[in-house]
């Protein structure tokens, strides 16, 4: 019982929040008893390391990290290690690289020799320092050999002149070696001595002010002395070296000596004898290299002859050599005692060698082609037009009914062909036909009563309709050429006439309607053309790429390690390559790693280079340098996203990141690419800088057509819409794609009005009557097969003036 004056509780009851005790990491620990899951321990145990254990653990990071860059400092140029390779690259026209070359060969206890045949190549050996270098000399107007020999050089040295820097062909130099990865870099003054005191310090001070942007936190080097050349040497072989990703997993080579030894076949085809420093990874003999901007080869043997470039060289008796003398030839050792000392190190395992195999050959009996050919088109439409009968039927009869009555005069002819056409009648003869020859029958024999009776029925309020909205078509006509003026002046993407002479439905049959460009499915494997049945895909790219990596991380491969001077006789060489390195151009082999001779889809991330302001249309032809390769190809542009569906653009936009999509052979990235294009007088004009972003044929590229249409008569939610299409059959091809305006209305085609194109449309709102309706189609397009990797070799860029004052005036 409660009592009469107890207070009782309302439905407005204070309600005190919980105590939430015991849920702090202190409660949690007592509650589990001092039980710890087996998977938290190890995270538990690193959590847990006290302040010294932490900090001898980060010394020790820290110590690793140190002894791995000074091993790598002192293998670089030594004993064991390749030569320390130099690419001296003068940046202007007036830069004296002579002057700078006989500088660095007059270095104190230093051995020079000199490469025969090949200007401004030389070795510099320091048995003192054991050290040893090679300088090679790269023209700016050869912009081939600039960028070949900076894939394997070690050391860029640059050029400059004392007043002005550099000018327009070393800038567009070093435009294009940062595009694909500059290595390690020193830049030297030579000159200026001759100018008074207070010009040269500000000369000096112009030109610091002028290289900061371009080469932040860099020191330049003056020289004039050969102190100076020793210091510029120490800066050399102290500095922290850059690493290139594309070249750090791959055996390198630049060519120190060739032999050609032509084939029993022909003069023109064979065994190219390679000499160099095997350099970045150990060269096996079974994989396949590629010679930059010839292709790839297979070899059959590598041979280790004495090393040319020897801290100590042999010298042979009979020969003396003087106390001052400093310059060495290449003959010192003797060509014959050269050959008799040669061994092979390894021969090639046909069981283990790589195949050179770079297209699948396509059966065609495996049905690749799933888009029919013209011929088989035509027959359709031939054997369609041949099905096509008209009929007398009886009042009443369906559309289903009717496909099945026989003429009397066809009765005779279709007994003949009645097993094989019988199931093709049922198939393709759709409504619409159906509906055609009943309104045809009823036209021609208007005199029987059965046919006019149809023809009320069925066609009769339809066509009177139709002729009497047809009545003002010529007042369309004139309107139409107003509004195709008007549309001249728009921007709009992707926005097309409708053609008058070729049927809507026939100029646009490869295209469809999507109900949502980024949510409806495309299927990536429909309707693929005849090419790709000719190129390799991978079930997985990444998971394929992260093993090979691994791998070459964690496995030691066998054949010629790094250092080791070898010579490779590679196969199947043309002629050609051997008469390129005579004329002075540098001859650079990159080793292959699984798969890379293979011919796929490559997508490239790409930025419009500044410097280019020329329009690039699609599928106009471009040079690649991608990676260690280069290649010319026709290439698609699509937008960057991370959909599944990509839509085409027609030209390269300057303000947006594009992808490059082209059939070339299959690349690991990282990979730097660099797109060029052609003049007309044979100079390379840099258009767009980017990477490799994967290689993946089934990305699918989306183009997209609109047709656009006037709001002739808008009614609440209804509008009547012309110049879209042009006659009846087009309205009702399209009438299951949606519709959209620019102002933002979604709608479709309700039904078309007269014959002449125009259609009753419904829409989710009223439009406006300044409003345009348009109607998206979309089509997958693939690049065009124009693989070439033969490159004509550009024309030397045309120097001008320096470029300085335009970058002083910028950073004022």
């Amino acid at each position: 019982m409660v009592a009469a004056g107890a207070h009782r509780p309302g439905p407005l009851k204070q309600q005190n929040k919980a105590h939430k005790g015991g849920k702090h990491s202190g409660a949690s620990q007592r509650r589990a008893g001092g039980r710890v899951p087996v998977k938290a321990q190890p995270r538990r145990r690193l959590r847990e390391l006290s302040r010294v254990d932490r900090r001898h653990q980060a010394l020790q990071l820290r110590r690793q990290r140190k002894e791995a860059v000074l091993a790598e400092k002192r293998s670089l140029g030594s004993r064991d290690g390749p030569p320390h390779l130099v690419v001296v690259v003068p940046l202007h026209s007036r830069a004296a690289a002579h002057d700078t070359l006989h500088l660095l060969q007059s270095q104190e206890s230093a051995v020079v020799r000199v490469d025969e045949g090949r200007a401004g190549s030389f070795a510099l050996l320091c048995p003192r320092l054991k050290q040893r270098w090679r300088f090679v000399t790269a023209q700016t107007g050869d912009l081939h050999a600039v960028l070949d020999l900076a894939k394997v050089a070690d050391s860029l040295l640059f050029i400059l002149d004392a007043a002005d820097g550099w000018d327009s062909a070393g800038e567009h130099c070093l435009s294009c070696l940062f595009a694909q990865g500059l290595p390690t870099y020193a830049l030297a003054v030579p000159g200026g001595t001759d100018l008074p005191l207070k010009k040269r310090i500000d000369a000096r001070k112009k030109l610091a002010k002028a290289i900061e942007k371009r080469f932040p936190e860099a020191k330049l080097f003056p020289l004039n002395t050969e102190q100076e050349s020793s210091l510029l040497l120490r800066h050399l072989s102290t500095q922290k070296q850059r690493h290139l990703a594309f070249r750090d997993r791959r055996a390198q080579l630049l060519a120190y000596a060739a032999e050609f030894v032509p084939g029993q076949e022909s003069d023109l085809v064979g065994t190219l004898k390679v000499s160099g420093f095997v350099r970045g990874q150990t060269l096996d003999v079974n994989s396949l290299v590629h010679i930059v901007g010839h292709g790839d080869f297979q070899m059959s043997q590598v041979d280790a002859p004495p090393d040319p470039l020897s801290l100590n060289p042999r010298v042979v008796k009979g020969q003396k050599r003087s106390q001052d003398m400093e310059v060495w030839d290449d003959s010192v050792n003797g060509t014959d005692e050269m050959e008799e000392d040669v061994k092979v190190l390894m021969k090639v395992d046909p069981h283990k060698q790589e195949s050179l195999q770079s297209e699948v050959v396509p059966d065609p009996m495996e049905g690749e082609q799933t888009w029919p050919t013209e011929e088989e088109l035509q027959e359709a439409e031939a054997s369609l037009k041949a099905k096509r009968r008209v009929v007398k039927v009886p009042k009443g009869t369906s559309k289903y009914q009717a496909a099945w009555i026989v003429d009397d005069g066809e009765e005779g002819s279709e007994k003949d062909d009645d097993d094989d056409n019988d199931e093709d009648d049922d198939d393709d003869m759709d409504d619409d036909m159906m509906e055609e020859a009943v309104s045809q029958d009823g036209e021609s024999s208007g005199e029987e009563e059965p046919a006019e009776e149809e023809c009320e029925t069925m066609t009769v309020s339809e066509c009177l309709r139709d002729d009497q909205y047809d009545e003002k078509v010529e007042e369309d006509e004139q309107m139409l050429e107003k509004y195709k003026q008007e549309r001249m002046d728009e921007m709009f993407p992707d926005e097309v006439d409708t053609p008058r002479d070729i049927p809507a439905r026939v100029r646009f049959q490869k295209y469809r309607g999507l109900k949502s460009f980024r949510t409806s499915p495309w299927d990536p494997k429909e309707n693929l053309p005849r090419d790709y049945a000719r190129i390799f895909q991978f079930q997985d790219f990444s998971r394929t790429r992260k093993h090979l990596f691994r791998k070459i991380e964690k496995e030691e491969t066998e054949g010629a390690s790094v250092g080791w001077y070898v010579t490779l006789h590679i196969c199947n060489v043309p002629v050609l390559v051997m008469e390129s390195f005579k004329e002075g151009k540098p001859l650079v082999l990159f080793s292959l790693l699984p798969h890379e001779q293979k011919m796929s889809v490559l997508n490239f991330l790409v930025h419009r280079h500044p410097s280019n302001s020329e329009p690039v249309r699609a599928k106009e032809e471009l040079i690649f340098h991608c990676g260690f390769r280069r290649f010319r190809a026709s290439p698609l542009f699509s937008q960057h996203t991370s959909a599944d569906k990509h839509k085409l653009e027609r030209f390269l936009r300057p303000d947006a990141a594009l992808v490059v999509t082209v059939y070339a052979p299959i690349t690991f990235p990282p990979a730097s690419v660099l797109l060029f294009k052609q003049r007309s007088n044979g100079m390379h004009d840099l258009i767009a800088t980017g990477s490799l972003l994967s290689v993946d044929p089934d990305r699918i590229v989306i183009k997209r057509l609109v047709l656009s249409g006037h709001p002739f008569k808008i009614f609440a939610k209804t509008a009547v819409v012309r110049y879209m299409f042009f006659n009846r059959e087009d309205v009702m091809w399209f009438k299951p794609v949606e519709l959209r305006t620019k102002w933002g209305r979604r709608g479709h085609i309700k039904e078309p009005l007269g014959t002449h194109g125009h259609m009753k449309c419904h829409f989710d709102g009223q439009l406006k009557s300044q409003d345009t309706v348009l109607l998206n189609l979309y089509k997958r397009v693939f690049p065009k097969w124009t693989y070439d990797p033969h490159v004509p070799e550009p024309v030397p860029w045309v120097r001008s003036e320096s470029t300085l004052p335009v970058q002083e005036v910028e950073m004022e």
